[in-house]
C-alpha cells in the first residue's frame, strides 16, 4: 500500500543537510504523565543514556538487581543513535540503593534521581517527548531563513500527524502483511507480531485518510461531522457548527481526528465521514471486516500543534530544531516539512524505535 504523503509547506522552499552525524545531534527527553508519589513498592529512576536502546538499558537493570527484564517498567522506546532521557521503574529496591548501584555498575548511564511510586511504569505512561535535533552543513546559504519561514507556517497551522516509516518496516510491507492477516489470507502464530502488523495496516489507512484530507484543502479547517478532540482534556465531540468551532481550531484548542479503523469505530459524519468510508471502499473493506482481527477501532489526532517549535543557528552554523510532541507522534512528521531530501530523512529514521 503505497501512499504519497503531501506536505503542508510544499509552496515554501525547503532545505537539506546532515542528520545524526553525532549522538548529541538527536536529543530526546521523555515527559512523564505523572510524578512519583514518594511512596510505594516501585522505584522510578530517571536515566540519560547514549548509544543504547531502551531495551538494552532495561536488560542491564534486570541483571543488576536479579530481576526479569519484564519486571522493569518503562513508558516508551527511545532511539539508540541519540542522547535520550527516560524513566524506568524497578520493584522492591530502595531509591538510594538504586542510585548507588546503577552509577557504580554502569558509569556510561547518567542517573538523575530515584523516587518511590505505587505502580509499575507501563507503556504509554508519558505525556510526550521534547526533541532537540541538529542539522549539520545546512544548504542552501539561506537555509536558516527558509527553515524559520517553514516554522512560522507550522506554528500557525500545525503539522500532519502521519505515522512514520518505522511503523511500516524495513521493506515497507508491514501494512500489506497486516491486510493479508485481516482478510484471512495468511496466518501467524506470533501474537505480538500479528497485533503489530494489523496495527500497521490501520496506520496506513489513517495516513491515507490524512493525506487525502490535505489534498482536499481540509487541513486548516474543522468540518461539520468531524470528531474533534479537545486539547486540554482530550475529550472527543461531534462538530455540528464548524463556523462556531473554527476560531477554537485556529487557536489550537481543538483538533480534528482521523480513523484508526475497527468494527466499533466512532465514525465521522458529513464530508469527513464520506472520506472515511471512501478510504475503506478503495480497499474493498467494511468496518465489520476488522472484527476478524479483533480491532475495535479508535480516533487518532490528525494535527500536531507545535507552539514551541523553534529553529536557531549554533556557533558552527548548524541548524537546531526544538519542539515537543505528544506520545505516539513522530519527529519525522515535523522534520519532513523542512527537508526535501529523502536520503536525509532516512538518516533520521535509522534504527529509530517504532514510536518515539
Amino acid at each position: 500500500m503505497t501512499i504519497d504523503l503531501p506536505r503542508i509547506t510544499e509552496d515554501l522552499p525547503g532545505i537539506t543537510g546532515r542528520l545524526r552525524a553525532r549522538l548529541e545531534d538527536f536529543v530526546v527527553e521523555e515527559i512523564p504523565a505523572y510524578e512519583p508519589s514518594g511512596e510505594g513498592p516501585h522505584t522510578y529512576v530517571r536515566i540519560t543514556k547514549r548509544g543504547l536502546t531502551s531495551t538494552e538499558v532495561r536488560e542491564r537493570l534486570a541483571r543488576l538487581f536479579g530481576l526479569r527484564p519484564h519486571d522493569i517498567g518503562m513508558a516508551g522506546l527511545k532511539d539508540r543513535h541519540a542522547v535520550t532521557t527516560q524513566t524506568f521503574s524497578i520493584p522492591q529496591v530502595d531509591p538510594d540503593e538504586a542510585l548507588h548501584r546503577i552509577q557504580e555498575a554502569y558509569p556510561d548511564l547518567v542517573v538523575h534521581e530515584a523516587q518511590r511510586h505505587t505502580n509499575k511504569l507501563k507503556p504509554g505512561h508519558l505525556r510526550g517527548n521534547r526533541f532537540r535535533i541538529v542539522l549539520r552543513d545546512p544548504a542552501p546559504e539561506d537555509a536558516l531563513i527558509r527553515a524559520q519561514a517553514i516554522a512560522r507556517r507550522l506554528r500557525e497551522v500545525g503539522v500532519p500527524n502521519y505515522y512514520g516509516p518505522q511503523r511500516f518496516g524495513k521493506y515497507g510491507d508491514n501494512a500489506e502483511r497486516g491486510k493479508a492477516l485481516l482478510l484471512g489470507q495468511r496466518r501467524l502464530r506470533d501474537k505480538w507480531l500479528r497485533k503489530f502488523l494489523l496495527s500497521a495496516y490501520q496506520s496506513a489507512l489513517f495516513n491515507a485518510y490524512l493525506a487525502e484530507r490535505i489534498r482536499r484543502g481540509w487541513f486548516t479547517r474543522i468540518l461539520a461531522g468531524d470528531i474533534a478532540k479537545k486539547a486540554d482534556t482530550g475529550g472527543l465531540f461531534l462538530v455540528e457548527d464548524p463556523a462556531e468551532e473554527q476560531p477554537r481550531y485556529q487557536r489550537g484548542e481543538i483538533h480534528f481526528t482521523g480513523p484508526m479503523y475497527g468494527y466499533k469505530l466512532w465514525q465521522a459524519r458529513g464530508e469527513p465521514g464520506a472520506l472515511e468510508a471512501d478510504i475503506l471502499h478503495r480497499e474493498g473493506l467494511s468496518l465489520e471486516d476488522f472484527r476478524r482481527g479483533k480491532l475495535k477501532g479508535t480516533r487518532r489526532l490528525g494535527r500536531l500543534w507545535l507552539p514551541d517549535l523553534t529553529v536557531t543557528e549554533d556557533a558552527q552554523g548548524n541548524l537546531v530544531f526544538a519542539f515537543t510532541l505528544p506520545k505516539g507522534a513522530y519527529a519525522t512528521a515535523v522534520l519532513r516539512e523542512f527537508l526535501r531530501d529523502d536520503e536525509v530523512l532516512t538518516a533520521l529514521e535509522r534504527d529509530a524505535p517504532e514510536e518515539t
